[in-house]
């Protein structure tokens, strides 16, 4: 069974395959009208029978208000707009990413999806608590949401404060999404180790895909625009070191989803496995393997990967 991430893009040169072998896509943009759909049907599988089966299926609606505030922006909104072929020239020039997320300005774009997640996010089945946060966001002032989406995109989120977070982290997967989706996966370039090419974030995991084009490959997963970008395996994402890579997993575990150590920084980020499980999703199975992020704060490593919908771990 093939995954349904990504679809077969630009070829660069890649030294770490076969000869003979066609490098994979460095890059692989969103697919927005697809992509927290699927995510939210990942959702709702995981929670069946799971310790976090109330949490994981919250999320799962949460992804199905951002696939409908998408639509609903769609229909009603003009597109975001990317940057201008000049910026985009330079971006590439100093391996910077396009969708810089340090210079990130809210226009109607953005406000409508915002506006919209909101509204969709009202009847879910929510406890008192996420309830509460969601009217405290609704009811902020333009202030308080600009300081709010500065927290999330700088991966700064106060504990205090993460459900309030939750809602404006959803409303920005969706913008960035639709931004980088209209990008050019070729023209995409590394801009450093654990960087996300399109808009400068950390991974929240990294996939060992099985794609007739990239088989045995890996891509970090960015948490943020959706992106997939190709990194060499048996590497450090947080920091690019070879040395002293290792991989833990719980105990019992069916070897979809493990933890890449590295004794150079002392992170670890995850890495998920195509082949042991097609349906896996990075966002939603980051969150549902909250097992193994807590056997591994136990012992000497951090966890470098960011995901708004699991934090505090």
């Amino acid at each position: 069974m093939s995954s349904s991430f990504g679809q077969p893009g630009a070829v660069i040169p890649d030294p770490s395959v076969l000869e003979g072998v066609s490098a994979p896509a460095f890059a692989h943009l969103p697919d927005p009208a697809n992509l927290f759909a699927r995510r939210a049907q990942r959702f709702s599988k995981l929670a069946a029978g799971h310790q976090l089966g109330t949490y994981l299926s919250f999320l799962g609606q949460i992804a199905e208000a951002q696939h409908a505030a998408l639509h609903l922006a769609q229909s009603a909104a003009p597109a975001p707009e990317p940057p201008d072929a000049e910026a985009l020239a330079r971006a590439r020039t100093h391996a910077m990413p396009p969708l810089d997320r340090g210079r990130f300005t809210a226009d109607a774009a953005f406000d409508s999806v915002f506006e919209r997640l909101l509204a969709q996010a009202a009847p879910i089945d929510k406890p008192v608590a996420a309830q509460a946060a969601l009217e405290r966001v609704r009811t902020a002032s333009e202030v308080a949401r600009g300081e709010m989406v500065r927290n999330v995109l700088a991966d700064s989120i106060p504990v205090e404060s993460l459900g309030e977070h939750l809602y404006v982290a959803a409303a920005l997967q969706v913008h960035f999404a639709r931004l980088a989706a209209r990008l050019d996966a070729g023209a995409l370039v590394p801009v450093g180790d654990g960087v996300c090419p399109t808009c400068g974030g950390p991974p929240v995991a990294s996939l060992v895909v099985n794609w007739p084009s990239a088989h045995g490959a890996r891509y970090c997963a960015c948490t943020l625009c959706g992106t997939l970008w190709n990194f060499v395996r048996v590497r450090c994402t947080a920091c690019g070191s070879t040395a002293g890579i290792g991989y833990q997993e719980v105990d019992g575990g069916s070897g979809a989803v493990k933890a890449e150590t590295c004794d150079t920084c002392h992170s670890y980020v995850k890495v998920l496995y195509l082949a042991r499980d097609p349906d896996i999703e990075p966002v939603a199975d980051d969150v549902a393997s909250l097992g193994l992020d807590l056997l591994m704060k136990a012992g000497p490593y951090r966890r470098a990967a960011f995901n708004p919908f699991l934090l505090g771990y």
